[in-house]
């Protein structure tokens, strides 16, 4: 079952809205109501709404299903996400910790993923790419520069991961009549 994607346009500047809910995501007691709560929660959610809410609320968020690095389980997770061309990229960055979240160990495991229900492959973004998709990352939630002087402080960069459609179909370029009107 595909789930429905908004449009995320990375090149705008996100609104004042964004940018304080963002802010207040990047607060310490926001962080860690996320790493004990919301990241059991928000698969859940996602499931259940099939990919309309999560408590990400005005960030593009879906369901990423990677297979354990060590157990080869079922593993769903909520990632934020953006759109680079043909490709969907998700930030591993473990809301600016020391280590990087669990489900970046399995995709580098087993790149064969499920994204919002479609396969895709996954492909951690090289050193000639990061810089300029990471400016976008951090247009589309703006808490992901807090998140990186974090891990910088723990000697961690936060990786970058790239999906592509693994069936051949591409992934919709826009939306037509709404944010929700496309599947990926």
């Amino acid at each position: 079952m595909h789930t429905r994607l908004r449009f995320v346009d990375p090149t705008r500047s996100p609104g004042r809205f964004r940018r304080v809910y963002a802010a207040l995501a990047a607060t310490r007691l926001a962080r860690i109501i996320s790493r004990h709560l919301n990241w059991k929660l928000d698969p859940l959610l996602l499931h259940m709404t099939r990919g309309w809410f999560a408590s990400t609320l005005v960030f593009p968020t879906a369901l990423l299903v990677t297979r354990g690095a060590r157990t080869a389980e079922t593993r769903r997770n909520a990632v934020i996400y953006f759109r680079d061309r043909a490709r969907i990229i998700v930030v591993a960055s473990n809301a600016g910790g020391p280590h990087h979240p669990g489900w970046y160990h399995n995709l580098v495991a087993h790149p064969e993923v499920i994204f919002a229900g479609r396969a895709m492959r996954a492909a951690v973004v090289g050193d000639e790419e990061r810089s300029r998709l990471w400016a976008l990352a951090v247009r589309v939630f703006p808490a992901f520069a807090r998140y990186e002087r974090d891990a910088a402080t723990f000697g961690r960069t936060i990786p970058l991961i790239a999906l592509t459609p693994t069936s051949g179909d591409s992934i919709p370029s826009r939306e037509r009549s709404g944010p929700f009107t496309h599947t990926l």
